[in-house]
């Protein structure tokens, strides 16, 4: 337990020699299991815990039975800890026979290319990268060193990752970009060519089955250190700044720049053209239809300031209450006036 604590830099309250053998949520841990709790919505969580070793804020008062481990930030350290228990795995380097391998692509021998998976013409795979079984590099795409990129991903021509990148199953990094422009005379719906590229800088993660479109023209990027959720669309010249979230089934419009360090919650739709700033914060199912000023924290659709949106959705409850009485009162005000005529 106190070399555990020692690696993130934590002070023991309690048994450091008690022996940990996993990490668990609050209600699945054991006494031979470490959690973290750091967030008072979990207190009940936190006192029924069966947990051997719990990471807690300071400030926490000791508990009896339960080694804590306090640290600035409990999930943080418990991130590093599960790192751990649960090292990513390793793979032999080498090409499978039956991967297909165009003569004219650089493979690194340090990386691995799986059964199944395409590499084509001009392409490259730096090293120590992995290739799962059923991935698509095409002509002149580029994949940094200490990449992964799941079954079924798919990475299009000249588009390009940085190092430490993962791609999740069914990603698409490169597809066409949604731009047509329409002929009255046809009438017909004419595609204008996605010519462009998509740029994913280090260390960024992008989920199961997203979607990052190539630019029109120029190139679509998202920004070192970015995690992009599930079932997200980035569209065509989307710049997406360094350390951002974006969380399950957001989209973010054609040309539009999302800052740095920037929040985009679950199912937040974003237009096109248009700037969310450094640090902002877009609460879930919000539709962002202009300009987000930086820091600034919105919810809502169309999105407002997050505290005139709790404002309204507090008085939203009592809208038919209120419709009530204004008819109520418009009846009166009628009975009044036929009273008073002449």
């Amino acid at each position: 337990m106190a070399e555990l604590a020692a690696h993130v830099g934590g002070e023991v309250l309690g048994d450091g020699a008690r022996p940990i053998h996993g990490v668990r949520t609050l209600e699945e841990a054991g006494p031979e299991q470490l959690s973290f709790y750091g967030n008072p919505r979990y207190r009940r969580a936190f006192e029924a815990s069966r947990a051997g070793a719990v990471l807690v804020p300071p400030g926490t008062p000791p508990r009896e039975g339960t080694s804590l481990v306090v640290v600035p930030l409990p999930h943080l350290a418990f991130a590093r800890l599960s790192q751990l228990f649960h090292p990513a795995p390793r793979h032999t380097p080498g090409v499978s026979p039956r991967a297909h391998v165009h003569p004219g692509a650089l493979v690194h021998p340090g990386a691995t290319v799986m059964s199944g998976a395409t590499v084509e013409r001009g392409a490259r795979v730096g090293n120590r990268s992995v290739l799962h079984p059923g991935v698509y590099l095409g002509e002149e795409a580029a994949v940094g060193e200490d990449c992964v990129l799941y079954p079924n991903v798919t990475v299009r021509e000249h588009c390009t990752l940085g190092d430490r990148v993962i791609l999740h199953s069914g990603c698409v990094v490169g597809a066409d970009g949604f731009g047509f422009a329409f002929d009255p005379e046809g009438p017909a719906h004419v595609k204008v060519p996605q010519a462009g590229t998509v740029r994913i800088e280090d260390d960024v993660e992008i989920g199961a089955c997203s979607c990052v479109d190539r630019a029109t023209v120029g190139e679509t990027v998202v920004g070192r250190g970015t995690k992009i959720d599930n079932l997200v669309q980035v569209a065509h010249n989307v710049r997406v700044g360094p350390l951002s979230i974006v969380c399950a089934q957001a989209g973010i419009s054609g040309s539009a720049e999302i800052g740095t360090g920037v929040v985009l919650a679950g199912q937040v739709g974003v237009v096109g053209h248009i700037r969310v700033g450094d640090l902002a914060k877009v609460g879930a199912q919000s539709g962002v239809a202009h300009d987000v000023e930086d820091g600034a924290v919105v919810s809502g659709s169309p999105a407002v300031a997050h505290k005139e949106w709790l404002r309204n959705s507090a008085a939203l409850g009592g809208l038919a209450d209120l419709v009530r009485e204004v008819r109520a009162l418009r009846r009166r005000v009628e009975m009044l006036e036929k009273e008073g005529t002449p």
